[in-house]
């Protein structure tokens, strides 16, 4: 019946793939992916408040900041794509003009992440904490036009 009215309605007379219809029947409502974002990005600076506030801890408190303050970020980062898709986002992330934005902002959550579990040294960690700051705001300019 659907591909009857597909046919009548002038609309494609083909079958939609498969990934058009996961795409199409995943799709959000607008009020819906505000309220995505607003979730992920507050649960984002929650979690950066929450490593900022273990930083302190005798011993763990290092490792702890590495991990809360990355999970933060990416937490941040996957906000945004509420308010655009996640396809859109992606896309728009490996763009010639933020290509190496993104790039070093993914390197160094990767390196905060390794240097607290693998390596074990908390300098490194702290490093790339800061090189993580710096880097994601880099990328959030990316963004904006004009900016950089």
């Amino acid at each position: 019946m659907d591909k009857l009215k597909r046919v009548l309605s002038g609309r494609d007379a083909e079958e939609p793939s498969g990934l058009a219809e996961v795409i199409e029947a995943s799709s959000l409502s607008w009020g819906t992916r505000v309220k995505g974002f607003v979730a992920c990005f507050a649960i984002g600076c929650l979690c950066s408040i929450l490593g900022s506030c273990l930083l302190w801890i005798p011993k763990k408190g290092l490792v702890l900041f590495a991990v809360f303050y990355t999970l933060g970020n990416i937490a941040s980062l996957g906000s945004t794509m509420f308010l655009m898709g996640p396809v859109k986002q992606l896309k728009k992330m490996f763009e010639p003009t933020r290509l190496i934005a993104t790039i070093v902002m993914l390197l160094c959550l990767i390196l905060t992440l390794c240097s607290a579990f693998w390596w074990r040294k908390a300098g490194l960690a702290l490093l790339f904490c800061i090189l993580q700051f710096f880097a994601m705001a880099w990328y959030s300019i990316s963004f904006i036009p004009y900016a950089r």
